[in-house]
């Protein structure tokens, strides 16, 4: 009579480091989705993104845990954890960036590359519309001042043009990099100095933010200063920055086309 031997028992901490990984990508893909889609209120997005972030974690744990097991028995469950654990890895990719930048960068969520005197946003009755009754309160001067060692390249930009010239390409270049314009008042008055103000998204969760520009007429040029300000968050991780530098960039582009 032919026996047949049983087969080998799974290891519990890789099947449920593979359903806990799986789980948590879930929760992270709807956390961004329904962000984009503003189906649900930033605040409640990060939640649920953080939420995913700590399952993630707990699964590589599971991971950890099941290769313990299976070294020491020889228990089923190899497949399951490595899947589990490449898919908490990819989870906690975004995560793990923003944390180094955490580190590397200031706690600003609001710069400018006037630090002295920024740019203020507009107070008129579409603009705040626009925002939805947001309105970026700025920082301090003394915080302003880890801006300049972090981000040596946020500098204001001076063109050959008259105001009305450089308005005109501001507006353009905005439309180019995809912000939207929510006011906007052409150069001239008393100053001479033009304002526009633009909303634009971020590229994860779609969540607004806020920029605004000034240009300010010099003898045969025109200075346009910067200001982008994030909504949610002590830290923007770099990101206001790099946004006025693509604007800079493309500006230049914009230029070189004329």
């Amino acid at each position: 009579m032919r026996r047949t031997l049983p087969p080998e028992p799974w290891s519990q901490a890789a099947l449920w480091s593979r359903d806990v990984a799986l789980f948590a990508a879930t929760v992270a893909l709807l956390a961004v989705l329904l962000a984009r889609l503003s189906i649900i209120a930033p605040a409640s997005a990060l939640a649920a993104f953080g939420a995913a972030v700590a399952l993630a974690l707990v699964a590589l744990l599971l991971v950890g845990a099941a290769s313990v097991v299976i070294w020491r028995t020889g228990r089923r469950g190899v497949g399951s954890a490595v899947g589990g654990g490449m898919l908490a890895l990819l989870t906690l990719a975004y995560p793990a960036y923003l944390a180094f930048e955490a580190v590397r960068l200031p706690v600003l969520s609001d710069i400018s590359t006037d630090t002295a005197n920024p740019p203020y946003f507009s107070l008129s009755r579409a603009a705040y519309e626009a925002r939805k009754g947001f309105q970026p309160k700025g920082l301090p001067a003394k915080a302003r001042e880890a801006q300049r060692p972090a981000y040596p390249d946020v500098e204001p930009i001076v063109v050959d043009l008259d105001a009305d010239e450089a308005f005109a390409l501001v507006l353009k270049t905005a439309k180019a990099v995809g912000w939207k314009v929510v006011d906007q008042r052409p150069p001239g008055g008393r100053t001479g100095e033009g304002h526009a103000d633009f909303l634009d998204k971020t590229p994860i969760m779609g969540f607004d933010e806020d920029i605004t520009i000034r240009l300010k007429p010099l003898p045969g040029q025109t200075r346009i200063d910067l200001r982008s300000a994030s909504r949610y968050g002590r830290h923007d991780f770099g990101a206001n920055a790099a946004r006025i530098v693509a604007f800079a960039e493309e500006l230049q582009t914009q230029l070189d086309a004329r």
